[in-house]
């Protein structure tokens, strides 16, 4: 598969900006850190040259930016989208969450973005960033250059990819790959072969590290709620640290089933959680087993599809039938 470049998407960036496709590009540049990658707002070929980043650390999903940019005056939004965010494009749009006549996507493929956390387990003192052929080139202010495998610091997200395959686009840059067969249940199996009271110190342990920063739900394409529940001043838990073990608990439980059904397993709530919980298990969760009891469902695959839990048909399951198919909680 053709690797892209940042080259490539800057001179495609540049092209619809100066053919007036587009009168503006959402797209990648430094944050504080080299390795701290941020979306960003780009008008013109200049800011482009100056500012534009792609490279191993590009991992967010840019889906639920179009939301606020798409309500803004002015032409169509240039996004750029790996084929991870394309289902939640597709999602977003099902939701009817934003104008897709304001936007102009273009797919880019993908072969997998790096954990930061495994590239500092490996290197002390990261100056610079770079990627290589299968290699991540990182500079060290204590070891100079250092060559990492990408497959080694690779995201967990990536490893356990659902699809190289785009389910929504305008244009394609390099070929279009294929779904493929993913190991992403094998950690929720992992789960479900614990005992309730194992698999409950499992997620006390987790969920204890919570600070509420709400990080997961700001990122989440699936929570585009305009009022959450948990900004609600009179709700008792408006954007404070957990009180308690069951506070901290029910946050994330009642944000799983919120997007339930919904969630097109992008893996952003894992990604930016500073306290690296496990979040994306929960949603898996969810996904399994509504894979089992309604059979398989890709949230996002395809726009205006209606996810199992919100059509009623006569053949749904009665409470306590999934307990005895064999569910575990």
């Amino acid at each position: 598969m053709q690797k892209i470049t940042r080259k490539m998407l800057i001179d495609k960036a540049a092209e619809l900006l100066q053919n007036g496709t587009v009168d503006r590009v959402l797209g990648w540049k430094n944050g504080e850190f080299v390795y701290d990658v941020t979306p960003a707002l780009f008008t013109d070929a200049e800011a482009l040259e100056k500012d534009f980043v792609y490279n191993d650390f590009c991992g967010a999903n840019f889906s639920k930016y179009l939301i606020a940019e798409t309500r803004k005056q002015g032409g169509k939004v240039l996004v750029f989208l790996k084929t991870c965010d394309t289902y939640s494009f597709n999602q977003l749009l099902t939701e009817h969450r934003f104008d897709r006549e304001k936007v102009y996507a273009v797919g880019i493929p993908c072969e997998g973005m790096a954990d930061i956390e495994k590239v500092k387990k490996a290197v002390d003192g990261i100056i610079a960033v770079d990627g290589k052929d299968d290699k991540i080139v990182v500079t060290s202010l204590y070891d100079g250059d250092v060559e990492l495998d990408a497959q080694a610091v690779m995201a967990e997200r990536c490893i356990v990819c659902k699809s190289k395959k785009h389910v929504a686009y305008d244009e394609l840059m390099g070929e279009e790959g294929e779904v493929i067969e993913s190991a992403r249940f094998d950690e929720v199996e992992k789960l479900e072969k614990m005992t309730a009271d194992e698999r409950f110190a499992f997620w006390q342990n987790e969920l204890s590290k919570c600070i509420r920063c709400n990080a997961c739900r700001n990122v989440c394409p699936a929570c585009t709620c305009e009022k959450c529940v948990f900004d609600n001043p009179d709700s008792g838990v408006e954007n404070k640290a957990a009180a308690d073990s069951f506070e901290e608990k029910m946050f994330h439980i009642i944000r799983a089933f919120h997007v339930a059904g919904r969630c097109t397993d992008c893996g952003e709530c894992s990604r930016v959680c500073p306290q690296n919980i496990p979040l994306h298990l929960l949603n898996r969760k969810f996904i399994k087993d509504i894979n089992s009891f309604y059979g398989d469902y890709q949230a996002g695959a395809e726009v205006g599809s209606r996810a199992p839990l919100v059509n009623y048909t006569t053949e749904d399951l009665e409470p306590g039938e999934a307990v005895e198919k064999g569910a575990n909680n």
